[in-house]
């Protein structure tokens, strides 16, 4: 679970440097190591649950107020090249759900309520 918040969070400050700067470069990182670190390992999944819930409230503020134009700005990622801000929403808003649709099978399978 802690690695839906690590991961909006990384694609949170993508957009405000995209808005902020030109083309920035922007690294990937890696998320398999990111799990391994005590925070991820041990850390209360409510802690997670908490940053994910407030961090969306500010990312929905920042996607309200954009212009057409904005949408249209770019970074460019280390590993998959420019990226336009439409994009990039459109994926979080899959990856958010590839990430429920996880959950709420393993919940089916398991008979946990």
């Amino acid at each position: 679970m802690h690695h839906v918040p690590d991961s909006h969070l990384n694609s949170y400050c993508r957009f405000r440097l995209a808005l902020t700067e030109d083309q920035p470069a922007i690294k990937g990182y890696a998320e398999d190591r990111w799990a391994e670190l005590a925070d991820a390992r041990g850390g209360p999944v409510e802690v997670s649950l908490r940053l994910l819930e407030c961090l969306h409230s500010r990312w929905v503020a920042l996607l309200q107020s954009l212009t057409e134009a904005e949408w249209k700005r770019t970074f460019h990622h280390s590993e998959l090249g420019p990226v336009r801000l439409d994009q990039n929403a459109a994926l979080y808003a899959w990856h958010g759900r590839h990430h429920v649709a996880h959950i709420t099978g393993l919940r089916e399978r398991m008979g946990w309520k």
